[in-house]
This record gives C-alpha cells, structure tokens and sequence, in this order.
C-alpha cells in the first residue's frame, strides 16, 4: 500500500509538532514584582535578554543597556533583565533590594524579572530555550551580563559574552540589523 509511507510521514510530523519545545513567548516568567508572565507581549520585538548582578565587575553595563533600551525603543527593541546569583554570590539580594538598586544607580526602565538559575539542573527553561541544547548558540552560560538576541520572530539570532559592553559596535550592528529586518 503505497499510502502507509505518505500517512506515516504526516503522522510524524504532527506528533513532533505537538512535542516541539514551547516558543519563547510561552516559557513561564516572574516579573520582579513577583507577577506571573510570559514574553507574549514582545511578540514582534527584537529582545537583548541579559543576565545581571548588582554586584558583578560588569555591572556598570546597566548603564549601556539602559543606553540601548532608550535608543532603539521606538525601533523595537526590548532589553530583558533577568538576575542571577550563581556567579560568585554576585546578586544576593531580594527582588526588592534588586529593583531599587537598578532603578537608583543606573535608571533602569527596562522590564526586570525574578532571580533565576541559567546553569546547571535548576536551570530556568529561558535559559534552556536560549542556551541549552536544541539552541542555535548552546552551552554554559560564562557569567553574568551575558547576553542574547532575539528577533521578533522569536528566533535566537546571536549570543554574547559578558565582556561585549553594551555599546560594542558588534552587539549595536546586530541589534539594527535585526530591527531592520523586523520593518522589511
């Protein structure tokens, strides 16, 4: 029977469908005042998600990525804060003592979420989506104010270590290439 091929196929991939890792937009979040989330709303956005300390010998990148969120805002693009603590104790405090400090020292206005783990078996399922194994740019994440880009399409388009300030011509390049490609 020549159609048991064809029925098969089709199964197959509807099966692997149903199966396929959630989009970016539907990973479950906590936003830093502990509200329950999604990046649903970035759909069509470029995003630069960055995990950040307050405590980190990068820490002064808040001031560029806050640099960059102005800028490019009216052009599609969403800096993502996401803390984490597992890079020498560097991000000890509460969501609370996070926000405050963010919002005092550097005037951060880009959306901040929860304390989250980006290695190791408590990794976060972000994390997982943009670094782990099915990604475009697996592996370990370095230390803190790594950094990823996403299109508005919600594909990982570009990785970043933490020594890539935020003003690099390389990230900025990338950035308006991709918020180009959103408008065209």
């Amino acid at each position: 029977m020549k159609l048991a091929p064809v029925f098969l196929a089709v199964f197959f991939a509807m099966t692997a469908h149903l199966y396929a890792a959630p989009s970016i937009y539907d990973i479950p979040l906590v936003d830093i005042d502990g509200n329950e989330t999604t990046l649903a709303k970035y759909k069509g956005k470029t995003l630069l998600i960055v995990n950040v300390a307050s405590k980190c010998g990068y820490t002064k990148q808040y001031k560029g990525l806050e640099a960059l969120n102005a800028k490019y805002a009216d052009k599609g693009l969403v800096v993502l804060g996401f803390p984490c603590n597992q890079f020498g104790g560097q991000e000890p405090g509460t969501e609370e003592d996070i926000k405050e400090f963010c919002s005092l020292t550097y005037g951060v206005s880009f959306p901040m979420f929860s304390k989250i783990e980006v290695n190791g078996p408590d990794r976060h399922p972000l994390y997982e989506k943009l670094a782990g194994e099915t990604s475009p740019f697996p592996g370990r994440i370095g230390w803190n104010f790594s950094k990823f880009l996403v299109n508005g399409e919600g594909e990982i388009i570009n990785r970043f270590s933490s020594a890539v300030a935020p003003k690099s011509d390389k990230l900025v390049a990338a950035i308006e290439k991709s918020l180009a490609e959103s408008e065209g």
